[in-house]
């Protein structure tokens, strides 16, 4: 799991001292969860990274106030980014685009060659899946609360988000 410059209890002051008003620890702390955010959004939202990162840090602004358990601030913010960049992502394919599109034939001139290209042929719900639980480390039922799906939904856009990844990796 990736850990931010400093450690989660370094920051759990900082978020008091933010959710009391000081605006100097609410600017600390949002350049404190910038690059950890950043990681999270742009590994589902690919080129729209930038703008799910700027959403969720806004959302966090807006709504630190009722986080009520400030030690728990690693969940609640990666719940925040993760839908801010499906959202995002969403918003970016279009209607109706489930960016399941067929993976390329060997040979074709658009065939993945690293990992980015590949996860672009994934949709943004099986990038967020595959996020949360291999980069992240986040167990199904963990990854189902944060993504507000069935933990069954979890497994299964995990087993065909897996599969497509392989897939597409080993033309």
């Amino acid at each position: 799991m990736n850990q931010d410059a400093r450690g989660p209890d370094e920051l759990t002051p900082l978020i008091r001292a933010a959710q009391r008003g000081d605006t100097l620890a609410m600017n600390d702390l949002l350049d404190a969860l910038a690059p950890w955010v950043g990681r999270i959004c742009g590994a589902i939202a690919l080129d729209h990274g930038p703008d799910a990162t700027q959403e969720t840090l806004i959302a966090v602004f807006r709504r630190l106030r009722t986080l009520r358990e400030p030690p728990a601030w690693r969940g609640w913010v990666r719940a925040i980014a993760t839908r801010e960049a499906v959202r995002v992502a969403r918003r970016a394919n279009g209607p109706g685009d489930t960016g399941l599109a067929g993976i390329p034939a060997r040979g074709d001139a658009e065939l993945a060659t690293d990992i980015r290209d590949v996860l672009e042929r994934l949709s943004p719900e099986h990038r967020a899946v595959l996020v949360l639980r291999d980069l992240e480390g986040l167990d199904e039922a963990t990854a189902a609360a944060l993504l507000r799906v069935p933990e069954g939904t979890v497994k299964s856009r995990l087993h065909r988000a897996r599969a497509s990844f392989r897939k597409a990796w080993t033309k």
